[in-house]
């Protein structure tokens, strides 16, 4: 019975998000990873970025930068690492774009901090 309880409470660690990949072969759709391409990436998009969250607009909105631009990223709380993030840390953030009526932003899935 205690093996059945422990297997049950470590069944999410070991789940399909974190352990993150996929298929990348002949037909796969290619990822984002700039700023500039995510700002003309199609709703749904993949993305990858690395850069600087520069700054806490709302909630659980945030201005991120990297070497090509700015976006709009939305970060919810339990997303961000078990680390304090300043808008001077490198962090690879990995979502998808987000495409709206007007405006794109990057709905973002996990957050590493790059040492």
């Amino acid at each position: 019975m205690k093996r059945s309880t422990l297997v049950l409470l470590l069944a999410p660690l070991f789940s399909t998000a974190a352990l993150a990949g996929g298929y990348n072969g002949p037909g796969a759709t290619a990822q984002v990873t700039t700023v500039a391409a995510a700002l003309e990436a199609a709703d749904d998009m993949p993305v990858v970025l690395q850069g600087q969250v520069v700054k806490r607009l709302q909630d659980e909105l945030y201005e991120f930068k990297d070497s090509s631009g700015t976006i709009q990223v939305e970060i919810d709380n339990e997303d961000w690492p078990g680390q304090t993030v300043s808008e001077k840390a490198t962090v690879k953030l990995t979502g998808e774009v987000d495409k709206n009526l007007t405006s794109r932003e990057i709905d973002v899935d996990r957050v590493e901090l790059v040492q």
